[in-house]
């Protein structure tokens, strides 16, 4: 079976509470699991981590080279300005 991972940017884990008029009252687990459970479909394991700290999200891309065969990333602000974020994902060698 093959292995994704899903990581979630900072504040994600504030979902269905912070400004629900504009994110909606779904949780991020509630994501999590629904993701989880489409990816079972399609005979792919997802595992899920979310980190509001930069420096644990390039980590965590490094260490998925040797684990999984692909990463689902949303970086959430760091999209806006997170050079490192993108120099992890080009020393990779898996899908990102």
């Amino acid at each position: 079976m093959k292995k994704l991972l899903l990581v979630n940017g900072p504040n994600l884990n504030r979902l269905g509470v912070r400004e629900v008029n504009v994110y909606g009252k779904g949780t991020l687990a509630t994501l999590e699991a629904d993701m989880k459970q489409e990816a079972e479909t399609m005979g792919v394991e997802l595992e899920c981590f979310q980190s509001n700290h930069e420096g644990a999200i390039i980590d965590i891309i490094h260490e998925a080279e040797d684990i999984y065969e692909g990463i689902i990333l949303n970086p959430g602000a760091f999209t806006h300005y997170s050079y490192a974020i993108r120099d992890a994902i080009a020393s990779i060698s898996i899908p990102v």
